[in-house]
């Protein structure tokens, strides 16, 4: 039997601790400044307005967190942080740390309130029921929405340009698109793919921007409409990225009956999130993502593959399979 152990308890309890000093350094752009050339304290506390009380314990802790080396007494960006956490480059995927320093760290103290009520605890709170149109009714916000979307999705979404058979199909349409990043990786990886992507109406400037700047408008094009409204566009393929766990069982079931309509013949289904492992006991970043939908959402859920792959099949798919990607991200891939 396991000796009982507190480290592993106080680790966990109290990892807000290191969560928030490196949501913090998001959002200052420590990362960013250091991107330019690494500086000493001094320059640091100057540059970035810090209290010289805060200024040496806030970037030693992210030193003994891996997040920075000091090197005589000079800061400098670690390899990962200065490819991830620099506002300028394009690897940058600080968007969803973003997002959860302005809304998920305030959502999440509601956490108890969620799990004995099942309310969701957004910007609305339990009487607001659609996060989504809070979102979308401020310009400003939703740009960090889809923001915080590319970033979290960033590297599943090159893992699925590069694993899945491309060259078998011609087109691709990418469903709740956001930025568009899903469509965009498909297509600069696979340049003989006609992409699209689909959306609401205010999400079209913020896509054809983020598609033009990577040189693709001649290819990729938008399509706006809702996907609970109207029919999905025809393709050979049909992605959804982070889409189905946000809704309940009976819309996640309409969502792939549609899809199943949109799919050419011989054509395939695509669905990507952080899928729950089958026995529901290693993917610990699922299964707090589907905590998250119960905070932020009406009746949103994640799943495993067992689960999606029993629903594609109950709407006329005829193989189906899991494929692991990135991280704790894997894809559901049905085909028609």
């Amino acid at each position: 039997m396991e000796e009982p152990r507190i480290d592993h308890i106080m680790q966990i309890g109290l990892g807000f601790w290191a969560s928030k000093t490196l949501l913090s350094a998001v959002e200052i752009e420590l990362f960013t400044e250091l991107a330019k050339h690494p500086e000493d304290l001094p320059t640091i506390t100057g540059r970035l307005g810090l209290h010289p009380r805060s200024a040496r314990d806030f970037l030693d802790t992210l030193v003994a967190l891996k997040l920075l080396d000091r090197r005589d007494g000079v800061y400098y960006n670690t390899p990962s942080t200065d490819r991830f956490l620099d506002k300028r480059k394009p690897s940058y995927t600080g968007g969803i740390l973003e997002m959860a320093n302005r809304r998920l760290y305030p959502h999440w103290n509601n956490l108890t309130a969620a799990l004995r009520t099942g309310l969701p605890q957004g910007e609305g709170g339990p009487s607001e029921p659609d996060t989504f149109a809070t979102l979308y009714a401020d310009p400003e916000r939703l740009k960090g929405f889809l923001r915080a979307m590319t970033g979290i999705s960033h590297g599943g979404n090159q893992a699925i340009a590069r694993q899945f058979p491309w060259a078998q199909y011609k087109s691709a349409v990418d469903v709740g698109t956001a930025q568009g990043d899903l469509i965009v990786q498909v297509a600069l990886a696979n340049p003989h793919i006609a992409g699209m992507g689909f959306d609401l109406p205010e999400v079209g400037p913020i896509f054809e921007d983020y598609v033009a700047a990577n040189g693709l408008s001649s290819r990729v094009e938008f399509r706006s409409g809702s996907f609970f409204d109207a029919p999905l566009p025809e393709a050979d393929v049909v992605m959804m990225g982070h889409i189905l766990h946000d809704w309940d069982l009976e819309q996640k079931r309409l969502l792939i009956a549609k899809a199943y309509a949109a799919i050419k013949p011989g054509g395939a289904f695509i669905v990507y999130e952080s899928i729950i492992d089958d026995d529901r006991k290693e993917n610990a970043f699922g299964l707090m993502m589907s905590l998250n939908m119960l905070i932020e959402t009406p009746g949103g859920f994640d799943y495993s593959g067992a689960d999606c792959m029993g629903w594609m099949k109950e709407a006329g798919f005829s193989e189906t399979r899991v494929e692991d990607l990135v991280g704790p991200d894997s894809m559901v891939i049905g085909i028609k």
